[in-house]
């Protein structure tokens, strides 16, 4: 393993599509959503820890969720678990893991990725990984992995590449287009070189810096201005300082999207964003009649297509319900239509209004 390569797994979002599953207090890269006996995040975990140095893995997350991945990563060393004090998309988060990473290693190169993403081929992308950081090794480049798409999904944002590859199997980005209708997510699945966004990226340490003070220099100089407290005891005192200075906005949109030496390697290595109730269906084991179950005592009568996710512990019999989300915890009981999955948001947005935070 090369000493200087990291990884830093971003896991501070709330999950809100997963409700009710999902709690603001427990989200849902902390949940065995798929009944797999592993949670979201101890999965990537492992995935990276295979070809990255225990010491050189860090998760970054909320504060609140500090104990929690200490619980479920007891082999990550404490030091690497890093608390922001607020939520300010991912572009701040980037920019505190880089900063940090380029005072402790100049040669430093960095992966970042998402906590609660399903890859189930892990030696193709273990593969990608190493070529990816062999790439910009060589090249003050940034990386981003895109997934070969097998059908037109609206859900996904698109990268469009070059036609011709300037080594193997790395494409110079032409244009990132966000989650399109359907009409144009089936033009660009037939035009041929369009990839889905995994929001999985790879670069050098100094050279994502290099960007963050040319496109978002204000970012840039109140992390500059605090620098020399990372990595010290002053560490979280500097952050409740610089987080509130900094907007919420994405790499993709800050940086990614604006910088001129941004490749994409095409990928197939078993990956879903899991971003959706619809989502966990591809991945649940399913009866003969195409419901797809999360639970030891489910019977279906006359039910075809459902998506059902309850304890273990609990016997759920579901009569003559096709195209469902039928979801169970201690305290909410969800049956939603597949095709209004979308609509979950404003549920929850409805059981705030009408009941408070206490059941979110």
């Amino acid at each position: 393993m090369d000493k200087h390569n990291y990884v830093a797994i971003m896991a501070g979002g709330i999950g809100s599509r997963f409700w009710p599953k999902s709690r603001q207090d427990y989200p849902k890269q902390f949940l065995d959503i798929l009944n797999t006996g592993k949670t979201l995040i101890q999965w990537t975990f492992e995935r990276f820890s295979s070809f990255i140095p225990l010491e050189n893995i860090y998760i970054v997350t909320s504060q609140e969720y500090i104990d929690i991945v200490k619980e479920q990563l007891p082999t990550l060393p404490a030091e690497n678990i890093l608390g922001e004090p607020s939520r300010k998309n991912t572009a701040p988060c980037i920019a505190y893991i880089s900063f940090k990473l380029n005072q402790k290693d100049s040669k430093a190169s960095l992966i970042i990725a998402p906590s609660d993403h399903i890859i189930t081929d892990n030696i193709a992308f273990t593969k990608v990984c190493l070529e990816a950081l062999n790439f910009v090794n060589k090249h003050k480049a940034f990386i981003t992995l895109g997934i070969k798409p097998s059908h037109p999904n609206t859900g996904y944002g698109y990268i469009q590449h070059e036609q011709h590859s300037v080594t193997d199997n790395v494409y110079k980005v032409k244009t990132f287009t966000e989650k399109p209708n359907l009409e144009l997510a089936k033009t660009f699945l037939s035009s041929g070189d369009f990839l889905w966004n995994a929001g999985i990226f790879v670069w050098q340490v100094k050279n994502i810096l290099t960007a963050f003070e040319k496109y978002l220099p204000e970012m840039y100089d109140v992390f500059l201005a605090d620098k020399d407290k990372l990595n010290t005891p002053e560490e979280q005192k500097a952050l409740e300082h610089i987080y509130p200075l900094c907007s919420s906005i994405s790499i993709d949109f800050g940086i990614m999207e604006k910088a001129d030496n941004v490749y994409v390697i095409p990928s197939s290595f078993g990956w879903s964003d899991l971003g959706t109730w619809n989502s966990t269906y591809e991945h649940l084991d399913k009866d003969e009649h195409e419901n797809a179950f999360a639970g030891d005592h489910i019977i279906p009568i006359g039910s075809l297509n459902n998506v059902v996710h309850v304890p273990n512990n609990k016997l759920v019999v579901i009569q003559g319900l096709s195209d469902y989300i039928i979801v169970d915890t201690d305290d909410v009981l969800l049956i939603c239509k597949r095709e209004n999955e979308q609509q979950i948001k404003e549920y929850v947005a409805e059981v705030k209004k009408n009941k408070g935070d206490k059941f979110l």
